[in-house]
């Protein structure tokens, strides 16, 4: 109680997560007969893994794109493919973010790539400023659930049994639906902002398409490489790195060697505040291992709730209010030691309830107040959360029907993983 009071206060007055969770596990550990230097032991121990490495790395492929201007080509490669049509920029902002979301497999560098291009550029068409970054903000969920993903690499290094590969197969068709979904939105609510454009040609396309090979391949190679068998994930995110690295320098020839040294030390510093909470919440999952509060809590839930449906209806219903005031990876160390094992004894697909969990806390990141992705997208726009949080609601309504979806259906989770022997 000691520890968990600790946390709440610290939580409640706006204390970073990572030392909210260390001091609350300090007090605890207070309570225990233990040396309170075996907290900065777990620490480590909980960073001392191979798999882990993959994290940093996938942030800095992430950064050495973004460098590389490689955002302007996926821009005009969506724009060939769909702008066009009625609210055709707004169809280019989601798009662009399917296309993104292979590379970098962050909602953050997303929105933060995508909304320094999108928000300025809608409103000269005739959107509202707090729309365009609302819908930046919106569309920048389906950066996590499209290969690579750095929440699905930390879901799978927290629960058992959980194969990555599995698990970036399972969220592309939930990301497609988010895509699909949004688009079917704007399309009949948001065509009255800006004129049509007239259709580019096969020719004009086709030169979209060389100018965007190079980003195109990569989520190709990168996912392809780990479901052939051919590297880890981790390996897999090296060579994403340096692909990402001699793409820029060599090839397109837009990264230049003196802005490195700049570019590694931002991938530092967002590693760096991913992996301290990490690190943090291995100390705390140890102890509450050790005090037996999972196994407690799974108990008591189980005593409660026999059906699966009931249990993903309630996981759903925790998980939405959660993602209101905590981080999304953030909340899935904190709770999914809890939640994955009674998932586990009810007899729930892993696969299933992971892109469940994800997606689910990913919508978390676009909505008030504590929403990263708004925050993200109101520092480029500069309208307000508010007018953001106003223009987001329909939004955050087509995620909710999506995650309603891939709840009750999960055929269209565990699809593609069946399909290739997963």
């Amino acid at each position: 109680m000691l520890g968990l009071g600790i946390l709440i206060v610290l939580l409640v007055i706006g204390s970073p997560i990572a030392f909210a969770i260390l001091l609350g596990v300090v007090g605890h550990v207070y309570t225990l007969p233990f040396n309170v230097s075996l907290v900065a032991q777990r620490i480590f121990s909980g960073l001392d893994s191979f798999s882990i490495l993959a994290i940093p790395l996938f942030v800095l492929a992430g950064e050495l794109m973004n460098e590389s201007g490689i955002t302007s080509r996926i821009i005009n490669f969506a724009n060939a493919l769909v702008g066009h049509m009625k609210a055709g920029l707004a169809h280019v902002n989601i798009w662009a973010s399917v296309i993104f979301a292979g590379l970098s497999g962050s909602a953050v560098a997303d929105t933060s790539a995508l909304g320094r291009v999108f928000i300025p550029t809608m409103e000269k068409e005739g959107y509202p400023r707090a729309f365009a970054a609302a819908l930046t903000a919106a569309s920048s969920v389906i950066g996590p659930m499209i290969p690579p993903s750095i929440p699905v690499i930390i879901y799978a290094l927290i629960t058992t049994g959980v194969s990555v590969p599995a698990l970036f197969l399972a969220g592309v068709t939930p990301g497609l639906f988010l895509a699909i979904g949004l688009s079917i939105y704007v399309y009949f609510f948001a065509g009255h902002y800006a004129p049509l454009k007239a259709k580019l040609s096969m020719k004009e396309r086709w030169k979209a398409f060389v100018d965007a090979w190079i980003p195109l391949f990569m989520p190709i190679f990168i996912v392809g490489s780990i479901l052939t068998g051919i590297v880890t994930p981790t390996e897999a995110a090296a060579f994403a790195a340096a692909y990402a690295l001699l793409a820029g320098v060599f090839i397109l020839k837009s990264l230049k060697i003196s802005s490195l040294p700049r570019i590694f030390i931002r991938a530092m510093r967002d590693s760096s505040v991913i992996l301290i909470v990490i690190g943090v919440v291995a100390a705390a999952n140890w102890l509450l291992t050790f005090s037996r509060v999972p196994q407690t809590v799974s108990q008591m839930v189980l005593e409660q709730v026999s059906s699966p449906w009931m249990f993903l209806i309630l996981v759903n219903m925790i998980l939405l209010v959660v993602g209101l005031f905590l981080e999304g990876i953030a909340a899935m160390l904190i709770l999914l030691p809890i939640l994955h094992p009674i998932a586990m004894s009810l007899g729930i697909d892993p696969v299933h309830f992971g892109i469940v969990v994800i997606f689910n806390l990913m919508i978390g990141l676009v909505t008030p107040p504590m929403g990263i992705c708004l925050f993200v997208s109101n520092s480029i726009a500069n309208v307000g959360i508010a007018a953001i949080s106003r223009q987001i609601m329909p939004l955050f309504l087509v995620e909710l029907a999506v995650l309603i979806l891939i709840t009750f259906v999960p055929s269209t989770v565990t699809f593609l993983p069946t399909l290739f022997g997963y």
